[in-house]
């Protein structure tokens, strides 16, 4: 688990740091941490589904920020809930790009024991740094 939760920065949120040598780690740590704010073990979720995505920014921070948004809507429009099972980041003239693969199944609450719902992800204090070595991200849920 290379993310931890962060107490008594955000009253009314959630917040989270998360972190991995590389940008695909750094960006897999952060999904698995909005995954598992939403429940409460994210091992529950059944890969039964595939949701294939790419995605592209100028910025690398708002690419990550992108990236956890459209998790968000798979909840929320699709009732999915999916852990990721592949990301790729790649520079791309000047900007970067994304691919992603979630794999997991629909909203059961019989099963998917919910804990909070996130309703979106906050730009307040939101950052993706690379700082000896390794990558980090502080970021804010809305719940």
């Amino acid at each position: 688990m290379n993310y931890r939760f962060l107490e008594d920065e955000a009253t009314a949120d959630v917040a989270f740091e998360a972190w991995g040598e590389g940008l695909p780690e750094v960006f897999k740590a952060a999904a698995d941490a909005v995954l598992n704010v939403m429940v409460d073990d994210p091992e529950d979720v059944r890969p039964n589904e595939q949701r294939r995505f790419a995605l592209q920014n100028d910025r690398l921070d708002l690419l990550l920020y992108n990236f956890l948004e459209q998790l968000v809507y798979y909840k929320d429009a699709q009732r999915f809930l999916g852990n990721i099972s592949r990301v790729e980041v790649m520079p791309d003239n000047g900007a970067w790009r994304l691919s992603a693969v979630a794999e997991g199944e629909k909203l059961d609450q019989e099963r998917h024991h919910l804990r909070v719902d996130v309703k979106a992800i906050t730009l307040h204090e939101f950052t993706l740094t690379r700082k000896s070595g390794q990558w980090r991200a502080h970021v804010i849920l809305d719940i």
